[in-house]
Formats: structure tokens, C-alpha cells, sequence
């Protein structure tokens, strides 16, 4: 195999959720006297990291509520919405691809790491994986920190970030590994395809790593 560990990043890309994403924050525009957002292109096309630029590009002010009132209130709603959970197509079964090719999984999130491990368990895939590197807030800052810190302690053989985002490819690009994009989550096809090679989903990606 060309890696011996593969990142993976987990929203988008393994859970879908970008359903009730798209409802956690219209609520939450709705709440406060803003502008819904009105289809799933719309959603793809100003969604980001970090997500404090995010909340600013569909009009929340800062100066009214703080962006960790936010935070908090989006995920109560998100824990609302997201229910049941469900994984992004082909998921699972790109987890037993690198399982049975012997390579180490891990989770790469700018998420909680408590949330990720509950989402996980509810799943029923934790198993797969030998770590999540990732936050103890639920502010969602970005994750090329916490990349570069991992990088640095476990000095990898040969890794590849998994990811739906421009961010991913951003991170990947910042610690000096490869990276895949996969068009199943939170930025569509037309948005990425400048960036890397976009898969249609995990299985796809992962599949294109072993030829």
C-alpha cells in the first residue's frame, strides 16, 4: 500500500450530517432575525473553516452575540437534529477496506473529542480506529494545530488526510502529507476540484490509494 495511516476527517466525510447542519443553522438564523439559508448549493458554497468566518459570511454580529453563545446554542440544535445518525455512502465499507490492508485509522476533527467518541459509539465504528486527534472546546477553530502536533509525536510512515473540505486539503498541505477530497459532505464537487482529485465518496477515495 502507498500509506501506512490514513486521517480521517469525520464530519462530511464519514457522518453525514450535513442535513441537520443545514437545520441547526437556519434555526439559528431564524432565531436571530436572519436570513435562511435557502438550498444545499447555497450551504456548500459558504460554508468553511473556521467557522466563526462562516457565521460572519451569513450575517451574524459579533457585537450582538458573542460567537461561544453561538457556538453553544448551534450545538444543541445540532444534537437535536442529528437524529438518527448516518454515515456518509460507502463509509463502512472503505473502514473494512484499510482494516483487512492492515492500515492504521484514525479521526481527525476540529470537533470535540468527547462528541466524536459518543458519535462513534452510537455508530458503531469506533473499532476501526486507533485514535481521534482532536479539541476539547466546541469552537471549531481548524485543525492544522493539532495536525502538526500529531505529525510531530507520532512521526507517521506515510499518511493521507481523508477529507470534504477546503480546510482538509489546506491541513494536509500545512503538515506535508497527501491528501483526498471526497464530494459527499459539506463542499460540493465544483468547489474542491481545483484543489485535489475529488472521489465521490470514502470508498471511492480509498480504493484509489491501493492501485
Amino acid at each position: 500500500m502507498k500509506y501506512t495511516h490514513v486521517l480521517w476527517d469525520f464530519n462530511g466525510t464519514l457522518l453525514d450530517d450535513v442535513e441537520p447542519c443545514i437545520n441547526s443553522i437556519n434555526e439559528l438564523l431564524e432565531r436571530h432575525g436572519l436570513e435562511k439559508l435557502t438550498s444545499l448549493a447555497q450551504y456548500q458554497s459558504v460554508f468553511g473553516f473556521p467557522i466563526i468566518d462562516y457565521y460572519k459570511r451569513i450575517g451574524f454580529d459579533f457585537d450582538k452575540t458573542s460567537y461561544d453563545e453561538l457556538a453553544v446554542e448551534w450545538v444543541k440544535l445540532y444534537n437535536e437534529y442529528n437524529r438518527p445518525l448516518k454515515l456518509c455512502p460507502n463509509a463502512e465499507k472503505a473502514l473494512v477496506y484499510l482494516k483487512e490492508r492492515g492500515l492504521h485509522q484514525l479521526i481527525l476533527t476540529a470537533s470535540s473529542v468527547d462528541m466524536v467518541k459518543a458519535q462513534l459509539s452510537e455508530l458503531g465504528i469506533g473499532g476501526y480506529f486507533d485514535e481521534i486527534v482532536g479539541v476539547d472546546n466546541i469552537h471549531a477553530y481548524g485543525k492544522a494545530g493539532i495536525a502538526a502536533e500529531w505529525i510531530k509525536r507520532e512521526r507517521p510512515g506515510r499518511a493521507v488526510l481523508i477529507g470534504d473540505s477546503d480546510h482538509d486539503s489546506e491541513v494536509a498541505a500545512s503538515v506535508g502529507i497527501d491528501c483526498l477530497l471526497v464530494s459527499c459532505g459539506h463542499m460540493n464537487a465544483e468547489k474542491l476540484a481545483h484543489l485535489r482529485t475529488v472521489f465521490r465518496d470514502p470508498l471511492d477515495a480509498v480504493k484509489s490509494i491501493s492501485e
